[in-house]
């Protein structure tokens, strides 16, 4: 299959080098072309995994994204979601009939994606999905080579419009045969791990990351005190979701730490031996506080608001890490009113999952 990744981060230079592995004819495109030069150049990523250290080939590595795309089934973009809407507005010309984009995690950004290439005249017919984290555990080594710890083995997707699903899951799921699928694009994004597993991690931690170079917050941060605190912001997720009439399973973090049904199964444990989440991190500009709080976690609670949900331990974390950042995150990009969509009742946000914008 002809598959486009776009971006420049580990799980796009993973998810390359993976997918060209498995026989499927890769374009990699990056904006910064400079950035990608090494890749560009060689014709390759070293890949590094539990069969060891091996050069990939890689089909096209380009800075012209129409190059990347044309042609391809599959467009995969798994950047932060704060590139999401700089993507669509540059991909929306280039879009065809039947293509399939895949967001993960997406962030509801298979909302955005559509409303954000809709509004750059596109017609074209495609569907855009989203999961719950990336396929891989991954870590670039270098400009050419990255590193991955494992493989996710559940990846449960949404697709909007919900009525594409059929048609977008086949087409994942030859990419990624761990493709499960959810109800709806909401469900998906409501899948998305990293807004429960990191703000408590990094904000509890936020002493000793401001303080030692490098920590790992998986190993010495992941405290029996704070893994209470992640189980309490699942909990809310969790009676989310059934609020909203989405059935199970849930994907409970709980299962990442303590048994092999999450969506990378038992991985908690290679995370940590690997030794690549031992890094610095600034808490003013990191992913995991730009993606996962202010996007992510303002997200949650704005659905929760918006449900009539409680979500105490959400809205609490929310407000420490807008006084860490000082800014009010509950007014991010990504919540249901900066979205317009705070207006909807039940039944039109069901139509609109299900049926997709208006033409």
């Amino acid at each position: 299959m002809r598959i486009a990744v776009l971006g420049g981060g580990h799980g796009c230079y993973a998810a390359a080098a993976d997918l060209s592995q498995l026989g499927h004819e890769v374009r990699l495109w990056r904006r910064d072309a400079a950035a990608l030069a090494p890749v560009m150049t060689t014709g390759y990523i070293t890949l590094k995994d539990y069969r060891g250290r091996h050069q990939v080939p890689i089909a096209l590595a380009t800075g012209n994204l129409e190059a990347a795309v044309r042609g391809a089934e599959l467009i995969l973009i798994p950047t932060p979601a704060c590139a999401q809407v700089d993507i669509a507005h540059a991909l929306a010309p280039h879009l065809e009939d039947g293509q399939v984009v895949f967001l993960p995690p997406g962030t509801f950004g298979a909302y955005v994606m559509a409303r954000t290439v809709r509004a750059a005249g596109s017609r074209a017919a495609v569907a855009f999905a989203e999961t719950g984290t990336l396929p891989y555990l991954a870590r670039k080594h270098g400009p050419a080579e990255v590193a991955i710890t494992t493989r996710a083995t559940r990846l449960p997707t949404g697709v909007f419009p919900a009525a594409a699903s059929g048609h977008a899951l086949q087409v994942i799921a030859r990419a990624y045969p761990a493709v499960e699928p959810v109800e709806d694009a909401l469900s998906g994004a409501l899948m998305n791990a990293g807004p429960v597993i990191h703000p408590p991690l990094i904000l509890m931690n936020a002493g000793p990351l401001e303080h030692f170079e490098r920590w790992d917050i998986h190993n010495e941060g992941t405290q029996p005190a704070i893994r209470r605190v992640t189980d309490a912001l699942d909990g809310e997720r969790m009676a989310l979701r059934e609020a909203l009439g989405y059935g199970p399973p849930h994907f409970p973090l709980a299962d990442h730490y303590t048994g092999d049904r999450w969506m990378y199964g038992n991985a908690h444990d290679k995370l940590v031996d690997s030794g690549d989440w031992r890094e610095h991190i600034d808490l003013k500009t990191h992913r995991y506080m730009r993606e996962d709080v202010a996007y992510g976690l303002a997200f949650l609670v704005s659905v929760a608001d918006w449900a009539g949900v409680p979500c105490p331990v959400a809205r609490g974390l929310l407000a420490i890490a807008g006084a860490m950042v000082g800014e009010d995150l509950t007014r991010g990009p990504r919540t249901l009113g900066a979205l317009g969509l705070a207006g909807l009742d039940r039944g039109g946000m069901r139509r609109l999952l299900r049926e997709g914008l208006a033409p």
